[in-house]
Order: structure tokens, then sequence, then C-alpha cells
């Protein structure tokens, strides 16, 4: 798993100049070969473990780098 959360993590620094929120589906193209609940438990390891952090609206969830991005800033979780 330490490899998986790895993929994930360089995805995420490698998109960061032009995003910093991705949709679960996306986190799916990373890992063809994985079923969306092994994916799942991928990225909910790495928010309990503080590297990623989830954002809902209500209707749409995304999952980013802790810290990255606009919104944070915003809500000063500096």
């Amino acid at each position: 798993m330490a490899d998986d959360k790895d993929v994930v993590v360089e995805f995420l620094k490698s998109k960061s100049a032009s995003k910093s929120k991705f949709y679960f589906k996306d986190f799916l193209e990373l890992f063809p070969d994985k079923g969306p609940r092994d994916v799942k438990k991928i990225l909910t390891k790495l928010i309990n473990e503080e590297v990623l952090e989830f954002w809902s609206s209500g209707s749409t969830s995304m999952y980013g780098l802790k810290g990255a991005g606009k919104q944070s800033h915003a809500e000063g979780e500096d």
C-alpha cells in the first residue's frame, strides 16, 4: 500500500500547478486494476495520515493535498 500512496501523492504534486482538488474518478484512473473500494481505502489512509484532505460542497466531493489550493487559505487553515 505504501507504493499506492506514493502514486497518489506524486500524481497530485505533478498536477499542482493546474489543479489542487480532484474527483474520486480521477484516482480510479490511476489504478485500473483495483476496484473503487480499494482506491477509497488508499485515499482514506492518506486522509487519516493528514497527507490529503477531503472537501465537499454537499453535492461534490473532492480530494487534494492538505493545505493546497485557494480554499484552505480562504478558510484560514494555513
